[in-house]
């Protein structure tokens, strides 16, 4: 991820990269020559930036971004937001206080996510979602291990349910339900099945699996009485209302096109906005929390054999995910 911020940063003209920490002293000081910058440790950030990106593991983050806000850093942190909710009730007591924090939702950013949202908020009372990311299981990281926090519905899972919310907003999730599957070779969930009731009565559905072949598949519709949205980001992008494809927006010349179709271009650019004009971030660690809030009751779900939790989640706020389900 920190290779994906770089090369966003490249794009936006009068950006640049400063400092790279890294776990491995040896992997910031690579990353750090190829981008011209200057390698520390995390304790030396943010080494006269004024933002700083954390996309370290989930349960470092808290501390990190901490860190970096207390020294007058605006910070934008990659999902999930932390491994715990007691954590992400930090960084949100700590946005309330001022900090400035931007929570790492790069697909709210992407053009074909944006124009999805707009024409759902004019259909008519949105009774049922759809949402599926599906690909093939990570071959790097540490996602595979219990010590990232969570498997496939905690760490990819995060963008399906992060646009179930949007899509039903105003409306608030009441109850969770998740079936979850591990696998014999990793300690984790790899497949994750999770039903979601709002407050309007509509329903969401959200799968999240490692267990693609071939390219990945993430689509998302949106239906009503009067009317579907349908979306398609991965492996192409195409929106549709109604069966009829909406035009979307040409890709700015020189840009590679998944930083612009998955949004990560638009996300660098609006965390340089943030920062130039001290404004609060459009999705901040409060959205995080919510989706965190959603994964915690889906893990418990899942631990309880598929009933339903009601949400907010009421249970421990010190467990991760993966503590929730093995429990």
């Amino acid at each position: 991820m920190a290779a994906v911020h770089g090369y966003a940063v490249d794009q936006v003209p009068g950006l640049s990269i400063t400092a790279v920490a890294s776990r491995d002293p040896a992997r910031a000081a690579d990353a750090a020559r190829r981008v011209g910058a200057a390698a520390c440790r995390y304790e030396d950030l943010p080494a006269g930036a004024e933002g700083v990106v954390v996309c370290t593991p989930p349960h470092q983050h808290a501390e990190q971004v901490l860190a970096a806000a207390a020294a007058g850093a605006a910070v934008l942190v990659e999902k999930p937001l932390c491994a715990t909710l007691a954590d992400a009730d930090r960084l949100v007591a700590a946005a309330d206080d001022g900090a400035r924090i931007a929570y790492a939702e790069n697909l709210v950013h992407a053009p074909a996510v944006r124009l999805a949202l707009a024409h759902a908020a004019q259909l008519d009372g949105i009774d049922l979602i759809d949402v599926r990311a599906i690909q093939p299981r990570p071959t790097w990281g540490d996602f595979l291990t219990e010590g990232w926090g969570g498997g496939v519905l905690f760490d990819l899972g995060a963008h399906p349910l992060a646009i179930a919310l949007l899509l039903a907003a105003p409306a608030r999730p009441t109850e969770v339900r998740a079936v979850l599957e591990g696998a014999s070779d990793h300690p984790v969930d790899e497949h994750a099945e999770v039903s979601i009731r709002f407050d309007t009565g509509a329903m969401a559905r959200v799968v999240a699996s490692w267990r693609g072949s071939g390219d990945p598949v993430w689509d998302v519709q949106a239906s009503s009485p009067d009317g579907v949205v349908r979306l398609e980001l991965l492996p192409h992008v195409l929106l549709e209302r109604n069966g009829t494809e909406v035009r979307l927006p040409p890709i700015p010349e020189g840009v590679p096109a998944p930083l612009e179709e998955l949004g990560y271009l638009g996300q660098i650019e609006s965390f340089a906005l943030d920062i130039a004009q001290r404004r609060t971030p459009e999705l901040g660690p409060a959205f995080g929390r919510s989706v965190l809030d959603l994964t915690c009751g889906a893990y418990a779900s899942a631990a309880g054999g598929g009933a339903w939790v009601d949400l907010p989640f009421a249970g421990p706020r010190n467990q991760a995910p993966i503590q929730l389900w093995r429990r």
